[in-house]
């Protein structure tokens, strides 16, 4: 009777508990961190990409990188979790997170090795995260004017010296900062800086890159309406609608019976007159373009034209928001409740001009834009698509430093002297917590070591180099030149990386890891594997259920 195994769990499910699911874990975690360690620093290779539908994905962008790669270990789905995390809240450092995240977990596993218990290590990851913080931001931080062009070309330069598009460094810095302190808009003592939305980046393959600029106002890939609409208007008057300018169709079917022939000319007339009702509301306020989201009918069009007005149809709701920041107008829903103050005059010039074989409108000029298009051109379209993500990140690194104004040295200078810091402060520490304490400031150096492996210089004695120099007080901003290996002081170098890109890259790389260390089972439902494999022998098991009826 006592030797019956008492089976809980359903048959069909699979469960991995205790050390083996820790030691998973960390080796899932490791080996996402190796597919993404050559993509750190200057001296980056690019990853080549197939998705399921043949098309290629050119990158060394770590969040881009993790999202075309399908993984089955759950451990692993939680790093790319990461990645894209890192890339929404600040948008650069995804390569780091993911290095950093795997070293950590890899500092952790001797100690699991040697018994100790996973809540005693996650305490002292805790114990230095905070330790950490504390001194990035009092010790190693420096903060920066925000006004100071010279200053900030610097700091985006060093995020965009590791991407492909480091070659045209001057050009891409130039356009990142332009975009970003142009969609800057201040409300009510509250600073915010949307580039997600109003910062358009407009890919035409075709041209060099170095044609690449940004716009002081909207670009739109479409064509006025009919030919003989102008294509060129100086200081328009711009009316921004997302209503039809054409007869309202019944939502669903609507059938209308008709007795006489008069009354089907009097239908007609009906919708004859609402149109050019419409098109008189419009022409009321002295337009001389007109934008709408939804369609415009021919018989509007001739109105339009009659009166000189240039239309565009089908314009994108979130193109025309953009239009709407640019030249001042607001978007009406209602031709009859237009106003004066509706119209958009900010708007210096409106044309229309042929790339390729596509037309595109440039509503340019604009007095005082607060949203923008980035026009990128380059030889083909994988080269955009790579510099379009670069250019995102160099626009995330300006957005960050204005909204948070405080530098750290880049090139593994300040992961340097965290650990520094962190090894002096492990002295104090009483107790079994020093050693995964230490582990922590044995971890940051994983940074450094990278770029020097990245470069191709002998990482041991860098390193080691780099430690003595640490040693010493003072030397905070000591670092790896990513290009060539050596040791170079951060300062005269000039490459700075935003704090808020810093401390975010360590909170979120730690807490994974600490989060991944208190998973101690897994159990994973097989149950669909298992009926796919036995459907074929199972066709006579099913036959018997029918008998089960009169028993319920």
């Amino acid at each position: 009777m006592y030797g019956q195994p008492i089976i809980v769990l359903n048959q069909n499910t699979r469960r991995e508990s205790g050390k083996k699911v820790q030691f998973g874990n960390i080796n899932a975690g490791k080996a996402i961190a190796d597919v993404i360690r050559t993509c750190l620093g200057p001296r980056s290779m690019l990853k080549m990409l197939m998705d399921p539908m043949g098309g290629i994905v050119m990158t060394n962008d770590g969040n881009a990188i993790l999202r075309e790669i399908n993984v089955q270990h759950p451990a692993a789905k939680s790093f790319i979790e990461v990645a894209r995390t890192q890339d929404e809240e600040v948008g650069d450092g995804t390569t780091s997170v993911i290095i950093l995240g795997g070293e950590m977990l890899s500092v952790a596993e001797p100690f699991l090795e040697q018994q100790m218990h996973p809540t005693l290590i996650i305490s002292a990851f805790r114990l230095a995260l905070e330790d950490l913080l504390e001194v990035l931001k009092k010790k190693i931080s420096t903060p920066v004017d925000v006004t100071n062009k010279d200053e900030m070309m610097k700091i985006v330069r060093s995020s965009v010296g590791t991407k492909f598009i480091s070659k045209w460094s001057d050009l891409a810095c130039k356009i990142a900062l332009e975009a970003t302190s142009t969609v800057a808009m201040e409300e009510n003592g509250r600073k915010e800086i949307d580039i997600k939305r109003y910062a358009k980046v407009e890919k035409i393959p075709g041209g060099t890159i170095e044609d690449s600029e940004v716009l002081n106002g909207v670009m739109i890939n479409k064509d006025v309406v009919h030919p003989k609409m102008k294509r060129r208007l100086e200081n328009p008057r711009i009316l921004l609608l997302d209503c039809n300018l054409e007869y309202k169709k019944g939502e669903s079917q609507t059938n209308i019976e008709i007795s006489k022939e008069e009354d089907f000319a009097k239908i007609l007339r009906l919708e004859e007159e609402f149109i050019e009702k419409m098109c008189n509301e419009v022409i009321a306020v002295k337009p001389d373009l007109v934008i709408t989201e939804k369609g415009v009918s021919d018989l509007a069009q001739h109105y339009l034209i009659r009166a000189g007005i240039s239309c565009i149809r089908r314009v994108r709701k979130s193109d025309n928001n953009r239009i709407a920041r640019a030249c001042g107008a607001t978007v009406v829903n209602r031709t009859d409740e237009l106003r004066e103050d509706d119209i958009g005059t900010e708007c210096g010039l409106f044309e229309v001009k042929k790339i390729g074989d596509e037309y595109f409108t440039y509503l340019t000029k604009c007095e005082n834009p607060k949203a923008c298009t980035i026009l990128l051109r380059g030889a083909s379209k994988d080269i955009l698509n790579e510099v379009e993500r670069n250019l995102q990140d160099a626009m995330n690194v300006a957005r960050n430093v204005m909204q948070e104004p405080y530098l750290v040295p880049g090139g593994g200078a300040a992961e340097m002297a965290l650990a520094q810091e962190l090894n002096e402060k492990a002295k104090s520490i009483t107790g079994v917590h020093q050693w995964p304490y230490r582990a922590v400031a044995r971890a940051l150096e994983v940074i450094p070591r990278t770029l020097i492996q990245n470069c191709g210089a002998s990482t041991i004695r860098t390193l080691t180099a780099l430690r003595a120099k640490h040693a010493q007080p003072d030397n905070v901003s000591w670092g790896v030149d990513g290009e060539t290996g050596s040791i170079v002081d951060m300062k005269n170098y000039g490459v700075w990386e935003p704090y808020s890109v810093k401390s975010q890259t360590y909170k979120t790389a730690i807490e994974t890891a600490i989060l991944l260390l208190r998973i101690d089972d897994i159990v994973s439902g097989t149950k669909k594997q298992m009926e796919a494999l036995n459907a074929p022998a199972g066709g006579a098991s099913s036959a018997p259920a029918p008998q089960a009826g009169p028993e319920d």
